[in-house]
């Protein structure tokens, strides 16, 4: 195989997988539970049984599986690991390339919604002139890109400027929220010559503490506020995969529900959501976004950049050249601070939304073209 060769690909889960995952899923250990708890101390018991069973007996995987299919999917060797990704070219062609990074727990199953409005913007109720040629890559050590050791944030964006190189693109833009705003960050630090522009929705630095807080401004309260809330409640996972991500990963790869629970909770939490997460997204989107992990066995692998990258958590990142655009979603779980942000990045856009959270392409599909198109629109020819 030659180490610079793009090959076509599908998903192609084997059938026994699926059975193996139904008999799992019927004969799950279930714990107790203190009664009256809700949410409190984590996804209840009564929801979890309930999404359990809809999973084994309701969810068809090779539905989600022909939608995937029914896009470009391809696969190439980059840095010694075999990389997954989308690549969706528009018929306009003047497009604008991006390049769209998912986060933890995503994958690519949170652009689905976006990439017929992005690359087909006429047939959406838009402009042609916003036409964008879509790449949607996944991180190794996630999904279909499968188990990976010894990959950082920095590492996948020297990738990514090599995967955009590969497609023939000289000049591109790039989305991400989560870990997809920090690879997309550290891609115009590795290739600022070819990035011309950011949209991100997550500055992981640029948070205020109480010490630091002008508190007569409403945004530096509500960024005081969700990082206490995530320092003494919500920061548990994180605190975990940094510091033991293998322990953590012989339950998750050995049981769907400790999968199922893991990721659900995090759609609880980081969402517009009030009672489930289903009031923010749909509920098979949801589930074929754990099934990308329990499938591909990428729970202790997509766990160990939160070890990798530890260290450097809550420091101020190095300058950034790249002109970029922040859309602030109230409901996600970073909540930037714009005079923080301006130390060490070229804003050129920032937009406080009034719905919206961490997945913001999966809850919000339209709010994130419009704000897409609406950034990007000075840096096409």
């Amino acid at each position: 195989m030659n180490d610079t060769e793009i090959r076509s690909f599908r998903i192609d889960v084997p059938q026994a997988d699926l059975d193996d995952l139904a008999r799992r899923l019927g004969h799950t250990r279930w714990p107790d539970e203190e009664p009256g708890a809700g949410w409190n101390n984590g996804i209840p018991l009564g929801y979890s049984k309930e999404l359990a069973e809809y999973w084994r007996s309701s969810y068809d995987w090779r539905i989600h599986e022909a939608r995937l299919n029914a896009l470009p999917q391809f696969r190439s060797m980059i840095d010694g690991h075999d990389l997954h990704f989308l690549h969706v070219r528009s018929a306009q062609p003047d497009a604008l390339p991006i390049v769209l990074t998912h986060g933890w727990p995503g994958s690519i199953v949170e652009f689905l919604d976006v990439i017929g409005p992005l690359t087909d913007p006429v047939a959406h109720g838009g402009d042609a002139r916003d036409a964008f040629h879509v790449v949607v890559p996944t991180i190794p050590g996630f999904g279909i890109s499968g188990p990976a050791v010894g990959w950082s944030t920095s590492r996948v964006a020297v990738a990514w400027a090599e995967l955009m190189r590969r497609l023939g693109y000289s000049r591109y833009t790039a989305h991400g929220g989560d870990t997809g705003a920090m690879i997309s960050r550290e891609l115009g630090l590795v290739d600022p010559g070819h990035l011309v522009a950011l949209h991100l929705t997550y500055i992981p630095s640029a948070k205020v503490s109480a010490e630091t807080a002008d508190f007569s401004d409403l945004a530096e309260q509500r960024s005081v506020e969700n990082l206490y809330r995530f320092q003494h409640e919500l920061g548990a996972y994180a605190m975990l995969q940094a510091t033991r991500p293998q322990t953590l990963s012989y339950a998750l790869t050995d049981s769907p529900v400790g999968q199922l629970a893991w990721i659900v909770e995090r759609f609880k939490d980081w969402t517009d959501s009030k009672d489930t997460p289903e009031d923010a997204v749909d509920r098979d989107a949801m589930l074929t976004n754990v099934m990308i992990y329990w499938l591909n066995g990428t729970a202790g692998s997509s766990a160990r950049y939160y070890k990798s990258g530890n260290e450097g958590w809550g420091e101020p990142e190095p300058p950034s050249p790249v002109p970029t655009a922040i859309a602030v979603l109230p409901y996600d779980i970073g909540s930037p601070v714009r005079r923080v942000a301006e130390q060490n990045h070229e804003i050129v856009r920032w937009t406080e939304y009034e719905r919206g959270g961490h997945f913001a392409a999966m809850e919000e599909p339209d709010l994130v073209v419009a704000d897409l198109r609406e950034s990007f629109r000075p840096y096409r020819r």
